[in-house]
């Protein structure tokens, strides 16, 4: 298999979604980094090609059911990606912040480092929180108007943001604010390792974290690394 230097990292995980996994567990950025080759991202982890080809396969080989999300039409994919993923973020963002105060009120003076976490997982909630409802009130909706215009044959409404990709580069932008944020507090965690000795609410914090970046590399990929390409795709076949 002689693929790493031709497809990217995103180009895998968009092929199968377990791969996603795969990648997280060798610590390669799969969404907002994922634009590598197989072979750049493997000698940036430190990991060998030869291994993550033949764990590539492997995965490739098991046959469990999935989501193919880049044959999905536009506007089921952005109906998607609010149900499934925004929606996880707005409820989990609250008790993500309970969890935070307490544990930094409680073992900060053991372990500092959960005040700086605390700090950054609220400007990230903060950030997320605008992301969102400007995905969801302004880019969404044009998409999906695109995707009604090329089913019924009509001309798109020209939007105040001009080309689509003004939007896009700017959601992506924030996409990697918030990867940037998520990578510093992994690194202020240990990748999310909580001491023997932390309580309930220190390994439920921590756990929750970990879970939380997961659902937001998925989240980024599919907008990256399908939904955006795709949509600006379809707006130039629509004014070509």
């Amino acid at each position: 298999m002689n693929t790493g230097t031709v497809k990217t990292v995103a180009d895998y995980v968009t092929e199968n979604i377990k791969n996603a996994h795969l990648f997280k567990k060798h610590g390669i950025d799969f969404c907002c980094g994922g634009g590598v080759s197989l072979a750049q991202a493997a000698a940036k982890a430190n990991v060998s090609l030869e291994v993550l080809e033949k764990e590539l396969e492997a995965t490739a080989s098991v046959t469990t059911p999935g989501y193919d999300y880049k044959n999905w039409k536009l506007d089921f994919l952005t109906d998607h990606i609010i149900h499934v993923h925004h929606h996880y973020v707005e409820e989990n963002i609250p008790l993500l912040i309970q969890y935070a105060a307490r544990v930094a009120k409680v073992h900060a003076h053991e372990r500092p480092e959960l005040i700086k976490i605390q700090q950054l997982f609220t400007e990230v909630a903060q950030e997320l929180s605008a992301h969102l409802k400007k995905e969801e009130l302004i880019l969404f909706p044009f998409i999906k108007k695109m995707v009604r215009a090329q089913e019924e044959g009509t001309p798109v409404p020209q939007p105040q943001f001009g080309k689509i990709d003004n939007p896009i580069k700017m959601m992506e932008t924030e996409h990697d604010d918030a990867g940037a944020i998520f990578k510093e507090i992994s690194e202020l965690s240990d990748n999310y390792t909580y001491p023997e000795w932390a309580c309930n609410t220190y390994r439920a914090f921590y756990a929750k974290l970990e879970e939380f970046e997961t659902d937001l590399h998925h989240h980024v990929h599919l907008e990256n690394n399908i939904l955006f390409p795709k949509a600006i795709e379809l707006e130039r076949s629509l004014n070509s």
